[in-house]
């Protein structure tokens, strides 16, 4: 027997796999990499030497109005890692700099009190000034141009009028981005919901190059590096975490060519050969990426990229704040039909997208290709209107698995974080 943890919530589920038929355990030669700091004196070495710019204390240099967009609550960033770094940098080069936290909330809720907190300590909550984004708060978007989507770009005010604009972020593999970080702090990050929307059309999310580790040829990630550059984000510092949430590498710099080689870096060890199995378990990384069904799809993606065609995927996400969006529910529980869902999907043009169609549509693929069976907090009805199948343990799902498949014995692959790995064939 080979007994294996799964992080689900803020703690971890585990099972005793029979050897026999655990044909494949995928994990990313992140957790392998070592280095001599801690992640302070990673984010620290960065920024002494970013990438393509001049150090973030020289840009600030005679800027007034100075915004670090930062990430919500639904990102494992470590901003109490990354901001004090930022902010001391930033007042090295500028002692009065006016500075703004612009909480990059992109079409997610607003971030709480109690996340703020979590997120960057209780000193930087009561002495900074702190904005959180609201994608329909349209007196405070401004229209920069037109995205080579076609739609309308429109980012938050508070960012337009910064004299210097900069970001923190993380690197992970994306599901249809390529990679998160970089870019994207802007879009969706501090973008209008009509911007996001075009951004994530049913055509782009459709596209062979909207695929985990891909960039190059990437409509998605196009549309995004185009909005960061018109917004003038000069400065990123971004980190790569291990499945603990720890920092083992940071880059700071140009947003192009310093987010080039995270990515680069991510990409050296983040992926895992697909071994072909009637039965894959997966997560989507543990709290606070496993809140909702709508996060959890991006873990999916993984499990289909190795489940065989007529497999069953067990996906394990607490979702403790239910689906994640109610749009995406009723995509899914509103069709009778999955196939029919997805043509009427792609039969959207880029400016008819709905709100969450892009994870909709993903989450159809998948269910077109296996069954999913979901062990969550998230009510039985929920999620057998969205097409899946409720469990409580991974015991009684792979039970059901095997019922499923009319199989005693299946070959099963275990992907302890889905996010973290990125399968290829």
């Amino acid at each position: 027997m080979k007994e294996i943890l799964f992080p689900y919530g803020k703690g971890k589920l585990k099972h005793e796999f029979d050897e026999n038929e655990l044909v494949g355990v995928l994990t990313s030669s992140v957790e392998e990499y070592r280095t001599d700091f801690d992640g302070f004196e990673l984010v620290k070495k960065a920024l002494e030497q970013p990438i393509g710019s001049p150090r973030l204390s020289e840009l600030a240099r005679g800027k007034d109005k100075i915004v670090i967009i930062a990430s919500d609550h639904t990102r494992p960033v470590p901003s109490k890692v990354i901001i004090p770094s930022m902010l001391e940098e930033i007042r090295k080069g500028n002692p009065n700099a006016d500075i703004t936290i612009l909480i990059a909330t992109g079409c997610h809720r607003g971030t709480t009190k109690e996340e703020l907190v979590s997120k960057f300590g209780e000193e930087i909550v009561n002495t900074e000034k702190i904005y959180i984004h609201d994608c329909d708060e349209r007196e405070k978007l401004v229209n920069i141009g037109v995205l080579p989507s076609g739609g309308d770009c429109e980012i938050n005010k508070i960012a337009v009028d910064a004299d210097l604009l900069v970001a923190e972020g993380f690197i992970e593999p994306h599901l249809f981005a390529g990679f998160s970080g970089g870019r994207k702090s802007v879009l969706p990050g501090i973008s209008g919901r009509g911007t996001v929307l075009a951004n994530h059309c049913s055509e782009f999310i459709d596209s062979e190059n909207a695929r985990t580790g891909i960039l190059k040829n990437n409509p998605v990630h196009e549309d995004m590096l185009w909005a960061a550059k018109k917004a003038k984000l000069q400065f990123i510092v971004n980190v790569v975490l291990n499945s603990e949430k720890e920092v083992i590498y940071a880059i700071a710099g140009d947003v192009e060519k310093a987010h080039k080689k995270g990515t680069d870096f991510l990409f050296s060890l983040c992926s895992a050969k697909a071994v072909p199995a009637d039965i894959v378990v997966c997560t989507n990384g543990g709290y606070p990426l496993d809140q909702n069904i709508y996060q959890a799809i991006k873990g999916m993606t993984a499990a289909e990229a190795t489940v065989k065609k007529g497999g069953v995927i067990i996906m394990l996400a607490e979702s403790k704040d239910g689906t994640g969006g109610e749009d995406l529910y009723h995509e899914l529980a509103d069709a009778e039909d999955v196939g029919r869902a997805m043509s009427e999907i792609l039969s959207r043009g880029r400016n008819k997208t709905v709100p969450d169609q892009w994870m909709s549509q993903i989450l159809i693929r998948i269910l077109m290709h296996a069954k999913v069976i979901y062990v969550s907090e998230v009510d039985d009805d929920i999620v057998e209107a969205m097409h899946m199948i409720p469990a409580k343990s991974i015991e009684d799902a792979i039970g059901k698995a095997k019922k499923l498949l009319g199989k005693e014995k299946a070959d099963i692959v275990a992907i302890p974080d889905g996010i973290s790995v990125m399968v290829v064939k």
